[in-house]
């Protein structure tokens, strides 16, 4: 580990300068993942990069680590440009990723042996970082004995024992129950707090809202498809926060109604607003759709729900919550406001209706709504035999997506369209038809 420099509180630590980062795709051309990326990361402070599933937060957080290049762009650390690892930085991921034949001691020690530390030195840092961490007395101990939240707490350890200056977390506490993830968040603020860390600045990976503003002093919130900083949102509030404060409630709810807000652009004529012919769809089921409408329909909702508060009582966090509304918003079932959902008139006619009467809505919102369903539905009904095959579908989707991304998308309209019965789908023949729609 390369010495830090010394820099004074507030000073830039890290920097990312118009950073791009695009993936190959099937057939020629890339995928943007993300676009013209500039962030500074200062000492003492902690940034949280907020946003849904497949904004790039992650790609950027391995940019800044060095595990993956940027398409374009330049990462300076501490006033030098980077071209393969940062040594000042340390990363903590959502996976435990610890070595299973290797013992509590010897998981922390892993890292310091790769930089040829000496042994006794070695011994020494790890049963500090161990004791700092709060693992004392499970050194012998081997990753299957000990839970989940301790298991982490192993990983943060190993991170910690090589005295980094940036410590890098990607989403470190999504894989924990509610209370370990609490509690872990809290130990570690508390450490911040009384200056116990080795470490200068955090940056955090999160798709919680409520952990953001919980955590940290800075949030850039990501938006998708390519990734960009689209706000940063500075966080008032002094540590420890406390959750049940109006103020802390009203930052959650406007951070919601920003992320839930559609761009400011004006339909195209002819199309509502939101998906286009190449937009890849959430892994959203129908399901997922009328459920969610129930719940606002009922009381005490009856028909406007605070996103926070529906988000609690179905206890389902951000990034199983956002790709449902996003869906039942752009299929004209919602309308969101000022943090709030409000369901439409088809929406509430959707929930009382019966089984008849919810499948021809839904005809009517997916084919309105989701230009993909209307092609395919369209294509059918033109040709002679109403029949077509996948594959003629999958390639008009490569030209604007991965192929994985193309597929998955394609497997979503399926499913949709099916209930709908806007189409029929033979998957041993992987072809469309008209054999038994009503639409």
């Amino acid at each position: 580990m390369n010495k830090n420099v010394t820099i004074a509180p507030g000073e830039p630590v890290l920097s990312v300068s118009h950073v791009s980062r695009e993936f190959a795709r099937g057939g020629g051309g890339g995928v943007r993942v993300l676009d013209d990326v500039n962030l500074t990361l200062r000492k003492g402070e902690i940034v949280g990069l907020l946003g849904r599933s497949g904004s790039g937060k992650s790609t950027l957080l391995r940019i800044i680590a060095g595990l993956m290049k940027p398409s374009s762009g330049d990462v300076t650390y501490q006033g030098s440009k980077l071209s393969g690892p940062c040594e000042g930085a340390a990363m903590v991921f959502q996976t435990f990723a610890l070595f299973p034949w290797l013992t509590v001691l010897e998981n922390v020690e892993a890292g310091l042996e790769a930089m040829s530390v000496p042994p006794k030195e070695s011994r020494s840092r790890a049963l500090k970082a161990i004791d700092l961490i709060g693992l004392d007395g499970f050194e012998s101990a081997y990753p299957r004995e000990i839970s989940g939240g301790m298991r982490q707490r192993v990983g943060f350890a190993r991170a910690l024992v090589v005295e980094p200056t940036i410590l890098l977390m990607d989403e470190p506490f999504s894989a924990l129950d509610v209370l370990t993830a609490e509690t872990l968040r809290t130990d570690l603020l508390e450490l911040w707090g009384d200056h116990k860390l080795p470490i200068q600045s955090i940056l955090l990976v999160t798709h919680n809202i409520e952990e953001a503003v919980f955590m940290c002093d800075r949030i850039l919130v990501f938006s998708s498809n390519p990734g960009r900083i689209s706000a940063e949102i500075q966080i008032p509030f002094p540590h420890p926060r406390n959750r049940l404060d109006p103020t802390f409630r009203q930052m959650v709810d406007d951070i919601y109604a920003r992320m839930t807000a559609r761009p400011a652009t004006g339909p195209q004529k002819g199309r509502v607003p939101g998906y286009q012919l190449g937009s890849p769809l959430p892994d959203v089921s129908t399901n997922e759709i009328a459920g969610l409408i129930e719940q606002i329909a009922l009381p005490p909702y009856s028909g406007k729900a605070d996103l926070p508060v529906i988000s609690d009582a179905l206890q389902m966090g951000d990034e199983e919550l956002f790709p449902i509304i996003e869906v039942v918003q752009h299929l004209g079932f919602a309308d969101l406001t000022g943090g709030d959902i409000l369901l439409t008139p088809v929406a509430k006619a959707f929930a009382e209706g019966d089984m008849e009467t919810r499948k021809k809505l839904f005809a009517q919102q997916l084919l309105a709504s989701v230009p993909l369903a209307a092609h395919i539905r369209r294509v059918l009904d033109e040709r002679p035999g109403h029949r077509a095959p996948r594959v003629r579908f999958e390639e008009e989707l490569e030209d604007y997506l991965s192929d994985s991304y193309a597929e998955e998308t394609l497997d979503r309209v399926i499913n949709w369209g099916r209930y709908a019965e806007i189409f029929a789908y033979d998957d041993e023949s992987e072809t469309f038809s008209l054999e038994n729609p009503t639409g």
